[in-house]
């Protein structure tokens, strides 16, 4: 018997789902409070049951495979499959038939094929930062995920159409749309067709998981193309990449650079910083729940006249509370309006070392090299290899020059996902409130624009929702707990239809020993230990409603546009937008 059509498999999940939020969001909280940990059990049954689908084809014969004619504008080769032994699979312990392959006209990609416990699921992987690279060794939110670790997933990634790190590949057209958005949709597209014809049948389900620059591919694909995957996971997303890569960190780069002189912080001031704050926002176990209600006042730490700054009596110079207050406030115009959605949150201190923060007054850091990649290649017709963090001007005019002729090629900022809504997908949406290269704040504006343009909070949530991870750094580390399971979070949200009413994160010693558990809960809720319990422990904290999070408003230059019409052409040597609905 053939599998039920698309349309079908997502309008019953889609009752389901429906169906679960309405008594999970009962009484208009917006969020179920049973004691459950959902997306973070054991697997679901659908992905549990039996030893899996065995594979119609020899992994040997899959390198001679011509499937060009197998996926309609997507033309692509197979340059090698080899057999990947259990003991050498990081994803788990299974072994694959390992296929390499090309998308024209230089998109790398891999996926990895299990030979025995296939559950009919498919797991695109998003990368980071500007890409460059292909990894399927790792999934970014599914710690302990067993499906994934025993073969339930074919999971495929790709470079994005260029072999190294820097911008410098956007300086052909078709290179930069292949980053901006379609690579994607295209790998997404030939995987399936290789899958199909190595087990002999399709994928039931699809999924993709990706942080960062992968947060960004993330939406990218529920945006632009909403049939492509059921579930998505899209973590500390770069989806505001025009203004994110030059307003926000030149802002932070010419904060700490005061002037264009010596850092006016270096790593070694980060620790006594980071007491004082959480000191100031009243945090009692090194970790602020909700570092959005906290507004300690860096100008509280100012030296005295006459005093000097010690390790044992720490304080701040004028030059450092200004940058303080400059980091805090993020980058704002002559009139004080954003230019980035988003600001460093009290309590990320310790992670900005090395990334906004220098180890030498002298020293560079990671925001100087991003804005320098993105202005010499990425955002201007031609390149412009001078540029530098001094370039950037804080004004609406070069605000305008920048994000407004890019927004349609890099930006995944469309609130409306009406599509994918109706295609029945899932989407989670995760962030650590301690992030150093992507403020947290952007995140929660772009879920309150989705909640706007999706009909309020209680229709979002019955298939978007955000989680955000006290202390934890850019895609983890940091502080706080950081290990979590979000794809078994989201199959059983898109094969089920329960929608996750918390996350359980974790984290371990060097041994691999768990030393904490914290829950998390949907947006705008935060975890409080209100129970007096052990501290490392997620039963001690139960859901408390963020005012500060709820009421969330943004005074910025720009805005979260509906739909991408939008189409940049290149037209005799000159990137040209035909700008659509705003």
């Amino acid at each position: 018997m053939p599998l039920p059509s698309r349309w079908f498999r997502h309008k019953t999940a889609s009752v389901l789902a429906t169906l679960a939020a309405v008594l999970a969001l009962a009484g208009g909280t917006g969020l179920a409070l049973a004691d459950s940990t959902t997306g973070n059990g054991p697997a679901s049954a659908a992905t549990e049951a039996s030893s899996g689908i065995a594979p119609a084809l020899p992994c040997s014969g899959m390198a001679s495979l011509d499937l060009a004619a197998d996926v309609s504008g997507v033309p692509f080769e197979i340059t090698s499959a080899t057999e990947l032994a259990a003991g050498s699979n990081t994803l788990g312990t299974w072994a694959a038939c390992y296929v390499k392959g090309v998308i024209a006209p230089q998109i790398h990609f891999e996926i990895r094929l299990p030979e025995s416990g296939w559950q009919s699921d498919y797991l695109q992987v998003g990368c980071g930062g500007l890409c460059g690279n292909v990894n399927t060794g790792s999934a970014p939110a599914a710690a302990g995920c067993v499906p994934l670790t025993t073969g339930g997933f074919a999971v495929a990634s790709s470079d994005e159409g260029h072999s190294q790190g820097g911008g410098l590949f956007s300086t052909d057209p078709t290179l930069r749309a292949d980053f901006g958005y379609k690579s994607d949709h295209q790998l997404a597209q030939a995987a399936k067709a290789i899958i199909k014809k190595y087990y002999g049948q399709a994928a039931a389900h699809s999924y993709f998981d990706g942080c960062s620059q992968g947060g960004h591919q993330a939406l990218t694909e529920a945006q632009r193309y909403p049939d492509d995957f059921d579930g998505i996971i899209a973590g500390a997303p770069a989806n505001n990449f025009t203004a994110l890569n030059t307003f926000s960190h030149a802002w932070t780069a010419q904060s700490v650079f005061l002037d264009g002189g010596p850092a006016t912080l270096t790593t070694a001031d980060l620790a006594p910083l980071h007491e004082a704050v959480l000191k100031g926002c009243a945090a009692t176990d090194g970790i602020i729940a909700d570092p959005l209600g906290c507004t300690w006042d860096p100008a509280a730490l100012a030296c005295r006249a006459g005093r000097t700054s010690t390790p044992a009596d720490f304080c701040l110079t004028a030059d450092q509370v200004t940058t303080l207050h400059r980091i805090y406030s993020g980058p704002t115009d002559q009139h004080g309006e954003l230019l980035y959605p988003g600001y460093q949150l009290r309590g990320s201190e310790l992670n900005w070392a090395g990334v906004i923060v220098p180890a030498k007054a002298t020293g560079t850091t990671g925001d100087i090299n991003f804005v320098r990649e993105t202005l010499r290649y990425q955002v201007f017709d031609s390149p412009q290899p001078t540029l530098t963090y001094q370039d950037v001007e804080f004004t609406e005019a070069y605000y305008k020059k920048i994000v407004r002729p890019n927004e349609g090629m890099y930006d995944a900022t469309d609130p409306d996902l009406k599509a994918f809504n109706a295609a029945g997908g899932k989407l989670i949406l995760w962030h650590g409130l301690g992030d150093q290269h992507i403020p947290a704040v952007g995140t929660m504006a772009y879920y309150k624009a989705v909640q706007k343009a999706m009909g309020g909070p209680a229709a979002t949530a019955r298939f978007a929702r955000l989680f955000l991870l006290p202390g934890v750094a850019h895609c983890g580390g940091g502080q706080g707990p950081s290990d979590f399971d979000a794809l078994t979070a989201v199959v059983d949200w898109v094969t089920k239809g329960d929608a996750p009413d918390r996350l359980t994160t974790t984290s371990a010693d060097s041994a691999g020993k768990v030393t904490a558990t914290r829950p998390v809960y949907p947006f705008p809720y935060v975890a409080e230990n209100t129970t007096g319990g052990p501290g490392d422990e997620a039963g001690s904290y139960t859901p408390v409603k963020s005012t500060a999070e709820e009421g969330l408003t943004l005074n910025w230059l720009g805005s979260f546009r509906s739909g991408y019409e939008t189409i940049g052409n290149w037209v005799k040597g000159k990137w040209v937008v035909t700008r659509g609905k705003a």
